[in-house]
């Protein structure tokens, strides 16, 4: 992992000189994985374009989806942790940043500055995760879906690069049962589509996110 990489704005106001001088860039690969259940990690990854989940074979022998990461950390768990809990699979091709965890752990003991910049981006974690928690609670799936365009979406319009199939997932519904539902609310001028977006239509009212 040692690509040359241009940080991105988020990375290069985050990261201490000592840290963006060890960072280097990943190709994302759609059905790779950047990591597997089980192993030791020895990367914080970032991704920067593309998207990878986090899933976990459920009991029924399904994947579950544990988390999406269009742009940000994934697995910010594996810090203190000796070994990954899950798989991280690239759903749509891109770039990621990989920085070494024993740096980051030094530079996070040793770099208050940097500390508390790190723990006001996991603040922002939590409440994204405190929204998606919201969302799971709600029954319809139409309701799920418009809950996830108004919190994970930008100016009422959500990137679905990897597609329904992989967004139902995340939602917990079957992606037959998301077509519908996405079926139902293009017809009533609820949400429309365009190329690896799916929006909703002015006007409309969304619910609101979680405080």
């Amino acid at each position: 992992m040692n690509k040359p990489i241009t940080l991105p704005d988020t990375l290069r106001k985050l990261l201490p000189p000592s840290l963006t001088s060890v960072a280097s860039g990943v190709d994302l690969r759609k059905g790779e994985k950047l990591f597997r259940q089980r192993q030791r990690p020895r990367y914080m990854f970032f991704v920067v374009q593309g998207e990878v989940v986090l899933e976990r074979i459920g009991e029924q022998g399904a994947p579950l989806a544990l988390q999406r990461v269009r742009q940000g950390f994934v697995a910010e768990a594996s810090l203190q942790s000796g070994s990954y809990h899950c798989d991280a699979v690239v759903t749509a091709p891109g770039r990621a940043v990989a920085l070494p965890i024993e740096p980051l752990k030094t530079a996070l003991t040793t770099d208050s500055a940097f500390a508390l910049r790190w723990i006001a981006m996991l603040n922002a974690e939590v409440r994204r995760l405190r929204a998606q928690c919201e969302r799971m609670s709600l029954k319809g799936v139409g309701e799920r879906l418009l809950h996830m365009i108004e919190t994970e979406g930008v100016g009422g319009r959500l990137h679905i690069e990897s597609g329904l199939k992989s967004l139902a997932a995340e939602l917990a519904v079957s992606h037959e049962a998301l077509y519908r539902a996405v079926a139902v609310l293009e017809k009533d001028d609820t949400v429309y589509r365009e190329q690896g977006f799916i929006a909703v239509a002015r006007g409309q009212n969304t619910v609101t996110a979680a405080e």
